[in-house]
């Protein structure tokens, strides 16, 4: 039985998401209409996963969420709007140890639920079943049991931005020299935290680029590229046209779209597509792949396959490395959610299973 804690200060959004759990005979609901109430039924209820407002009055999303990880970490799924402003708060709340997200229905409201319902179940199992690392926010825990019990929430300090220390400033052009291979990243869930940690360790003159396809919404995707470019040693941007692949570089993939490779007369580019039926999560990692695989050497590619639900990836990515290209999976002790990695590693098709914190280094050893 999952137990489930729904925050939410409207209640026709409460009801709405009551229903969609209401018919799944493993799940128990709870429900919490504001910041307060929801500490008093964490501590209480003792949920197995929580869906988080980010709007509240009172105490707001991101600081319940700031307790909750305090005092009892337990995955969070943030319930955002669409919206650029909402984008920004999800990803900071993500960083602060949130699992994941989902969109909150717009318009016709009820409507919306009826379509978004599968995909919010499948977030919230995941969700459910993720591994928040012992480790996560540890010295602030800590801190806060040992400070004076003000009622105040924590906050959690920003990491500065690394561009300007470490080489190359977000404002320069793309570096016009030619790659000798590509890296392809893909992730989902729990991703943008996991692509802080392997990009944050890349360095400047890193020789090869890389293209990242992250399952993410269109209005997450700009946002999620211009906070990793601040936190980052590579120019960070969003892959929204056309783009020569160059060293130095990190392209992410526009949401609800595809992105592939295509060759033009001045050499390799990334580009967006419109998102493919055959593939049912996009930016889609599988269609990244097969694209670079059509243009590429396979032993001038390295994919990196972190944590996300599904499968999306692994087959391809195990294709490219029976064909001569090299793969990194990573282990199941630091993904948020072992499915797409794992699914690669059963396939037989990980050069190297390496925990988060390391994937950057084999990704340097390969490529060097």
């Amino acid at each position: 039985m999952i137990r489930l804690l729904v925050v939410d200060d409207s209640a026709l959004m409460r009801k709405l998401l009551g229903s969609v759990f209401a018919q799944e005979p493993d799940f128990e609901v709870a429900f919490a209409r504001d910041g307060e109430e929801a500490l008093a039924e964490h501590a209480r209820f003792r949920p197995d996963v929580i869906t988080l407002d980010v709007n509240m009055p009172g105490l707001d999303g991101l600081a319940c969420l700031d307790r909750i990880m305090l005092d009892r970490p337990t995955p969070v799924v943030m319930v955002s709007s669409l919206t650029a402003g909402g984008a920004e708060v999800t990803l900071d709340a993500m960083e602060r140890g949130a699992v994941d997200f989902v969109a909150k229905p717009s318009g016709a409201v009820s409507l919306e639920m009826d379509r978004l319902g599968p995909l919010i179940l499948q977030k919230v199992r995941a969700a459910a079943r993720a591994r928040l690392r012992p480790t996560l926010r540890l010295a602030e825990r800590i801190r806060a049991r040992t400070a004076g019990a003000d009622g105040s929430s924590p906050r959690r300090p920003r990491m500065p931005a690394r561009t300007a220390s470490l080489g190359l400033p977000s404002s320069n052009p793309p570096t016009s020299r030619a790659a000798e291979g590509i890296v392809l990243v893909g992730t989902s869930t729990g991703g943008p935290p996991a692509l802080d940690a392997l990009l944050s360790r890349l360095p400047s003159d890193f020789p090869w680029p890389v293209v990242v396809a992250q399952h993410m919404p269109s209005s997450f995707t700009g946002p999620l590229a211009r906070r990793l470019d601040g936190l980052c040693a590579l120019r960070v941007q969003e892959a929204s046209r056309p783009m020569p692949l160059a060293p130095g570089n990190v392209y992410v993939g526009r949401g609800d779209a595809d992105v592939t490779l295509a060759r033009r007369p001045s050499g390799l580019v990334v580009q967006p597509v419109p998102a493919h039926t055959d593939y049912p999560w996009h930016p889609s990692v599988d269609r990244l792949v097969a694209s670079a695989l059509d243009l590429v050497e396979p032993a001038r590619l390295i994919g990196v396959l972190m944590t996300g639900m599904g499968r999306d990836g692994a087959v391809m990515m195990a294709g490219m490395r029976a064909q001569g290209g090299r793969t990194i999976a990573e282990s199941e002790e630091t993904a948020v959610v072992w499915g797409m990695p794992g699914e690669l590693v059963r396939a037989g098709g990980a050069t190297v299973v390496v925990p988060l914190e390391g994937i950057a280094d084999a990704l340097r050893e390969m490529v060097h």
